[in-house]
């Protein structure tokens, strides 16, 4: 990050925008359980969990342009890690889970065994996510597959990956899933105090996540990925491999999905195939489009939104809730396309109508001709990031 010193105005205030901000997330973590009850708790410790994998689409699809159908394998893979050791924790060693002892099965197995250790188990619960999205990511973007076509090829994995889990029931516990833990790293997970503990995991996990892709958006990097998302045959001529970078996106974005996986496990209680398929990938995917994929916070807040309505719509209308949020989705889409992020630009949007700043526009956009006339043959040497943010 650039020093004061160095900054211009507008990064300085940019970078006092995202202080602020910072610190009013905190003080709202630190004050919510104080007027929240323990359930109400619980769920906004879930919905959190859903909302690291936003924040990963958000940088994948909002800022690389990678439309992601199948956060929901990194998503299991994540938890499925986090859920095989605290059955472990759970169980003791030399002891196999129930429905393996029901096959006749004596010892667990050996990926099973891997991830006993706890150290390993949290590094697992994103390094596997993040290596297999990065070979899948070097075999599919290695190709040129791009566009509708890995978005329907993120799908089929997904849908893939929970026929596996379904079909090796002997190992992964079938449609059941994994279940019924009693431990997260030696503290009870009946206490009300480790729910509370749990809770500022799963928040201050989703801080740090906005706070990383905040950083990246500001960085080199997050100008080579919005390059590649929108020229990426001129990249190439600059000498950038577009498949790395977008490795890159899509590696990270798998990371924080899995993260929130893991947390998943400790917060709900179980994790099934159930959880993890099409439809709730698909429900990923809808906070993110409804908060605004090319926003910081949008994708945030849209999940947040979404599994609030969800919790809310399928208790007053238990038969009838699906259709209602399926409606209000599509009027989003229709009225609302860049999601309710587009909302920071009503203001102008309703200055122009009216005819107020009209002038000051004209006069800008005269002096900005300007200045370009002025420039003469120097305007050619203009870098590619300073003319992707005039094109904006």
């Amino acid at each position: 990050m650039k020093k004061l010193t160095t900054m211009s105005p507008a990064e300085f205030a940019a970078t006092y925008k995202a202080w602020i901000g910072t610190v009013i997330a905190v003080l709202l973590i630190l004050l919510a359980p104080s007027v929240m009850s323990v359930y109400n708790l619980g769920l906004l410790s879930k919905y959190l969990c859903y909302a690291m994998v936003a924040v990963g689409i958000g940088l994948a699809w909002g800022q690389g342009g990678m439309l992601t159908l199948g956060q929901g394998l990194f998503f299991g893979l994540g938890a499925y890690v986090m859920a095989i050791h605290m059955k472990l924790s759970d169980i003791g060693p030399g002891q196999v889970p129930d429905f393996m002892a029901q096959y006749g099965i004596t010892e667990v197995p050996g990926f099973w065994e891997l991830f006993r250790n706890p150290v390993i188990a949290v590094i697992g619960v994103a390094a596997v996510p993040g290596a297999i999205a990065a070979l899948l990511g070097l075999a599919v973007f290695g190709r040129g597959v791009r566009g509708a076509y890995f978005a329907i090829l993120s799908q089929a994995l997904v849908a893939a990956f929970s026929v596996l889990l379904i079909g090796q029931s002997k190992t992964t516990g079938g449609t059941n899933g994994l279940n019924d833990f009693k431990g997260f790293f030696g503290y009870d997970l009946t206490d009300d105090a480790n729910k509370q503990m749990i809770f500022y995991i799963c928040a201050f996990l989703t801080l740090a996540m906005v706070l990383i892709v905040w950083w990246i958006r500001r960085s080199f990097m997050g100008d080579l990925i919005i390059g590649v998302r929108d020229q990426e045959n001129r990249m190439k001529f600059l000498g950038y491999n577009p498949a790395s970078i977008k490795v890159f996106a899509f590696s990270l974005a798998a990371m924080f999905a899995g993260i929130g996986g893991a947390m998943f496990v400790p917060v709900v209680g179980i994790i099934s195939p159930s959880d993890i398929g099409v439809t709730p990938s698909i429900l990923m995917l809808a906070g993110v489009v409804i908060g605004g994929r090319t926003t910081l916070l949008g994708p945030v807040v849209g999940t947040l939104l979404v599994r609030f309505a969800e919790t809310q719509l399928s208790e007053a209308y238990p038969s009838a809730w699906t259709y209602i949020e399926g409606l209000i989705f599509i009027l989003i889409i229709a009225f609302v396309p860049m999601g309710l992020g587009q909302f920071k630009g009503l203001w102008p949007w309703v200055k122009e109508k009216i005819g107020l700043g009209g002038a000051a526009a004209a006069g800008a956009a005269a002096g900005a001709a300007e200045a370009v006339a002025g420039a003469g043959p120097a305007a050619k040497t203009t870098s590619p990031t300073t003319a992707k943010a005039v094109n904006a």
